[in-house]
């Protein structure tokens, strides 16, 4: 059986999509589409991604009237925390550890939850 090899992109609508984008590739180093086809597209590393879909309004889409979220895998959950508070990024650190890892939680400029996560367990491990 064939199957989709991993996530292609990530699409939504934007009230300002090029400040948006550029707030994704200061803050999270998400990489803007590139203008050309001669130039590669933003590359995620190897590992594990989630899909879930969920009723509306769970506080893990950030709450009535959200319909997406997106969950970035991190190597060092407490440095970009400190990274991204320096630029004067409000950012919620979950305290409980989980088993599959650490969590932190945050805004985009336009409100969209973005959640930041630190593997651990059988999702750590390096593929290869």
């Amino acid at each position: 059986m064939e199957k989709v090899t991993g996530i292609g992109g990530v699409f939504f609508s934007a009230a300002e999509p090029d400040a948006l984008e550029r707030w994704y590739e200061t803050h999270l180093g998400v990489g803007a589409p590139p203008p050309t086809d001669e130039l590669a597209s933003w590359r995620q590393e190897a590992g594990p991604t989630v899909f879930a879909p969920m009723p509306p309004g769970t506080r893990w889409l950030g709450g009535p009237g959200r319909v997406w979220s997106i969950n970035f895998r991190v190597r060092d959950l407490d440095a970009m925390v400190v990274q991204l508070r320096a630029a004067g990024i409000a950012v919620d650190v979950d305290r409980e550890r989980y088993p599959n890892g650490r969590f932190a939680s945050l805004r985009d400029p336009e409100g969209n939850t973005v959640q930041l996560w630190q593997p651990a367990g059988a999702d750590a491990v390096e593929p290869g």
